[in-house]
């Protein structure tokens, strides 16, 4: 059985001026005669075709090709980013994301905290009037640089900041949770169809490469028919003073958190919907953290192919954030699936009269890098996200109808969805 794998091109970072582009100025002037340096060959040197630099293999038959050099876009010829919200996941992934990205430049940032929001804009060389409060987000309307928003907010108050760039006229990337119900979901998307712009949720895992492997793998048919996936997503938590713990501000507990990773991926695995759930969910009575929100939550999603998803989320158990399909003719198993970091990807199926079971390594990518450079290509060429708004709205519902069920002790029914992948647009590039 032979397995043709998606393999993923590396980030290069790009150095930008202290305005944070790059100027065009003349080109450079080379002396009569100026050549390759001496001894090296097109193998060495490369070459210039379609509009960026190539190189021949110089590995061996027996190795896999190196990867192609980045081809950047000119950082005058990039989406400009606005990042709402200055906190924990903005600070220490997504900022430092835009070093790899290819297609997207920051260029603006909201923030609450005026001490913070001078010091970040002056280490990514931000202009200090493209930094905006919360009371006058509204203004980044004037600023043309600004072609989207990247919200990196407390789940509640996704719905407000969503509506306020729609009406600003800017394309929308909001992280997950998309909103705090599905009826949030829904006004969101219809704001954002009405004013025109691209609406994206940042569901970084379905452009984390590992993660696309799986899903070309299972889509392939390769292994057969899936017949169980198993996804765990569990974390303890400290602190009771933190926005998590407040209903208002998060909209559940573990579920929404971290269990939707397990739900979207479920999900995008199979390409369909699911037509019934259950689930039991747990919450200590003597720990005040969860008087408002769940600590642990498990269901099952039942799909109309017959395959059946375990699904597990918690906020008391340690770190694990793994996922694993069982086909008909092998299994595969990806450690860290829902990890910014550390993904390990084996599979097995059968090889003549032995079992096979190999380890899959790929290069390493941002995800979060890839997931901003796919909105800033959506927004750039008026394309559906492969993550839209709609895909948001899918996952609240499934989300209600678990919580339902949780709180019946019986399953529910989910209205059929005829159509495969009714809530993703199209593929995003891998390059």
């Amino acid at each position: 059985m032979r397995f043709d794998r998606f393999t993923p091109t590396r980030r290069g970072v790009i150095l930008t001026g202290s305005a944070g582009l790059l100027t065009a100025a003349a080109g450079p002037s080379f002396a009569a005669g100026s050549g390759p340096l001496p001894g090296t060959s097109p193998v060495d040197a490369g070459k210039v075709e379609g509009g960026r630099v190539t190189f021949p293999n110089w590995r061996g038959e027996a190795d896999r090709p190196s990867a192609p050099p980045p081809a950047p876009l000119p950082p005058s010829e990039r989406v400009g980013f606005a990042i709402v919200g200055l906190g924990r996941l903005a600070l220490e992934e997504i900022l430092p994301a835009f070093g790899d990205c290819k297609r997207a430049r920051l260029v603006a940032l909201v923030s609450g905290s005026p001490e913070k929001a001078k010091l970040v804009a002056a280490q990514h060389g931000i202009k200090p009037e493209s930094v905006y409060s919360y009371a006058d987000f509204d203004r980044i309307a004037e600023n043309r640089e600004i072609q989207a928003v990247y919200i990196v907010l407390p789940n509640g108050l996704h719905r407000e900041y969503v509506l306020r760039a729609a009406k600003a006229g800017k394309h929308v990337l909001c992280e997950k949770p998309m909103a705090t119900s599905s009826a949030e979901a829904r006004e969101m998307t219809a704001a954002c169809d009405a004013a025109g712009v691209r609406l994206m949720v940042a569901y970084r895992c379905q452009y984390e490469p590992y993660n696309r492997e799986v899903i070309r793998l299972v889509r392939s048919g390769e292994l057969g028919a899936v017949r169980f996936i198993e996804a765990t997503n569990t974390q303890t938590m400290g602190t009771a003073d933190q926005w998590r713990f407040r209903k208002a501000l998060a909209g559940g507990g573990a579920l929404p958190d971290i269990g939707l990773y397990c739900l979207n991926s479920a999900r995008a695995l199979l390409g369909e919907e699911p037509v019934e759930v259950f689930a039991r969910a747990f919450s200590p009575k003597d720990d005040p953290r969860y008087r408002e929100v769940e600590e642990s939550l498990s269901f099952m999603l039942r799909f109309p192919s017959g395959a059946i998803a375990n699904c597990a989320a918690s906020y008391g158990a340690h770190e694990s954030k793994d996922l694993r399909v069982r086909l008909e003719k092998g299994w595969i198993d990806l450690e860290n699936a829902f990890a910014y970091e550390g993904q390990q990807m084996r599979l097995a199926h059968r090889d003549g009269k032995s079992e096979a079971v190999e380890s899959v390594r790929l290069s390493r990518e941002n995800q979060f890098a890839l997931e901003i450079d796919h909105m800033a290509t959506c927004a750039a060429q008026g394309r559906t996200p492969h993550t839209p708004g709609t895909e948001g709205v899918q996952d609240h519902q499934v989300m209600e109808a678990i919580y339902r069920s949780a709180e019946t002790s019986a399953p529910v029914s989910l209205p059929t969805v005829a159509a495969r992948d009714s809530t993703r647009g199209p593929e995003p590039d891998t390059g």
